[in-house]
């Protein structure tokens, strides 16, 4: 039976591209794309869906926050992320908080991104070992999912009133989350997090 397939990626020529691999290099047609978590959980909503590929950011938020969700509704579907962020850290952290073993990164070459691809939907395990494991000397991989989920918006320079909004947390709870994150960095302001960040390619 030819998979049902729905693309989460706020980036039309990403879409375009990675539909074009599927229907090219695999045959499958049946494919949905949606630019927003909001989307997303409406098009699961509505239809049986057998794979989900989507981008860790979208246009209304970030995907770690639904990802839970999808999970506990969803458990049958298999999910891939593809992502510009380094699979060295966001890889672990999705293999401890949510057992996905499956991750992308844009910056592959096609014929990468192809074979990968090729193993997401030859795989009949959930989790497994397709995502690198990460740097021991990173400090990002000690981040937990939440605190990752904070680290993206402090990296752009909201403040911790904008982040409680976005992310429906109380201010103390976004405060003690981002003392987590200067703890575990070994960084003592934002401007030195944004230095760090940059050098392993966080963002």
């Amino acid at each position: 039976m030819e998979p049902k397939i729905l693309l989460a990626d706020d980036h039309s020529m990403i879409c375009k591209a990675v539909k074009l691999i599927l229907e090219l290099n695999f045959g499958y047609t049946d494919v949905r794309g949606v630019a927003a978590c909001s989307e997303m959980m409406k098009e699961l909503n509505k239809k049986i869906y057998t794979h989900l590929v989507l981008d860790i950011n979208l246009s209304d938020g970030s995907t770690l926050e639904v990802l839970p969700t999808i999970q506990t509704l969803y458990p049958q579907l298999k999910i891939l992320i593809f992502s510009m962020q380094p699979a060295e850290v966001y890889g672990e952290v999705l293999k401890k908080q949510y057992g996905l073993s499956h991750y992308l990164s844009k910056t592959a070459s096609e014929e990468e991104t192809t074979t990968q691809i090729r193993k997401f939907f030859q795989s009949n395990i959930a989790p497994g070992k397709e995502v690198p494991t990460g740097d021991p000397y990173n400090p990002f991989v000690k981040l937990s999912a939440r605190e990752f989920e904070v680290l993206h918006y402090m990296l752009q320079g909201l403040s911790g009133n904008d982040i409680s909004r976005n992310l429906n947390l109380k201010h103390n709870t976004i405060s003690t989350l981002k003392s987590r994150i200067f703890e575990k960095t070994r960084t003592s302001n934002v401007l030195q997090l944004k230095e760090l960040a940059t050098l392993y390619n966080v963002n």
